[in-house]
């Protein structure tokens, strides 16, 4: 378990971390995101005690980091993939690692055998791809069998098996009773792995909540409906004050305030044809851009004439 209590980091009068505080509990997958800027990487930095907190304090299994006889058993992260010295081959660093902490040879066999890295062992870390990089990134957070993983943009880099695989890899630890804390700006893939959800903006905690009850938060009551007689739809559901009507196309309609159901009920009594009745979900991209639409501080601007996009899925994010 990670917990956090008023976790600060100030550099000068700047707050990059401004009193921060979460629990990630053992048994899930825990998503921490956040806009460029946010916190993030100095926060996962003081987990580990790269960084030291200007105030409150920071425990991993109920001890800091640094009082860990044997971290790597405690503690396993992936913060930067290409921190480790490129000239040593992939089983020389492993080895390296392992023996610091009294790991068998066995070990780094079974994490380079796991995380697909056989047949690139013996080339030199400094000629990997990004996505070979990350492997053995992984596989050193993996080395120690640790109680605790934090990875940070794990999946950057690798092709669609390896991604698959990072997502079966962290939901089997969770499953296993361990504390797997998950960064990543890949909000699909954040769907599909985590549980639950810490977000953070400008330094501070904005959200703290499972995925389901973060993406039931944004979502709206909107109907999508497609009819060639929208302009006797609009007049009908007009007539209901309760209920709003927005052309989002030639012959589509957004409509609030009302239901599926009821507005086909209320398009029959009219006699009126309708081609499609949709509810417009929200996807944890949209609820994350929403939480976090005053929180970016590195904001970029749409391209002229760029063209805007509305959503309609049959289904949650998750």
């Amino acid at each position: 378990m990670i917990e956090a209590i008023g976790l600060t980091k100030r550099y000068g009068e700047k707050f990059a971390v401004n009193e921060v505080s979460f629990t990630v509990r053992p048994g899930m997958v825990t998503g921490f995101l956040g806009p460029n800027g946010a916190g993030k990487s100095t926060t996962m930095r003081m987990i580990v005690g790269l960084d030291r907190p200007t105030a409150g304090s920071v425990t991993v299994n109920g001890k800091p980091y640094a009082q860990h006889h044997a971290p790597l058993g405690e503690v396993g992260a992936l913060l930067d993939a290409k921190a480790l010295h490129g000239g040593r081959s992939a089983r020389a660093h492993l080895l390296a690692q392992a023996a610091t902490h009294g790991i068998p040879r066995s070990r780094v066999d079974e994490v380079i055998d796991a995380t697909g890295l056989g047949t690139a062992a013996g080339k030199r870390a400094g000629t990997f791809s990004l996505g070979m990089g990350q492997r053995l990134g992984i596989a050193t957070a993996l080395l120690g069998d640790p109680h605790t993983l934090i990875l940070d943009e794990p999946v950057n880099g690798l092709d669609p098996e390896g991604v698959l695989w990072v997502r079966g890899l962290l939901r089997g630890l969770a499953a296993e009773g361990r504390t797997v804390l998950l960064s990543s700006h890949l909000m699909s893939e954040m769907a599909l792995t985590a549980d639950h959800l810490i977000v953070v903006g400008r330094g501070r905690v904005i959200a703290d909540a499972s995925v389901g009850d973060i993406v039931s938060r944004a979502r709206g009551s909107s109907v999508r409906v497609r009819t060639p007689m929208s302009a006797e739809l609009r007049a009908v559901l007009s007539e209901r004050p309760e209920i709003g009507v927005t052309s989002v196309g030639p012959d589509v309609l957004d409509v609030t305030g009302s239901t599926a159901p009821q507005i086909a009920t209320l398009a029959a009594a009219a006699g009126l044809v309708l081609y499609e009745l949709t509810p417009v979900e929200v996807s944890l991209e949209d609820a994350y851009m929403k939480l976090t639409a005053t929180e970016v501080e590195y904001r970029s601007t749409a391209a002229p004439d760029a063209p805007t996009s509305t959503r309609a899925t049959r289904g949650d994010a998750r």
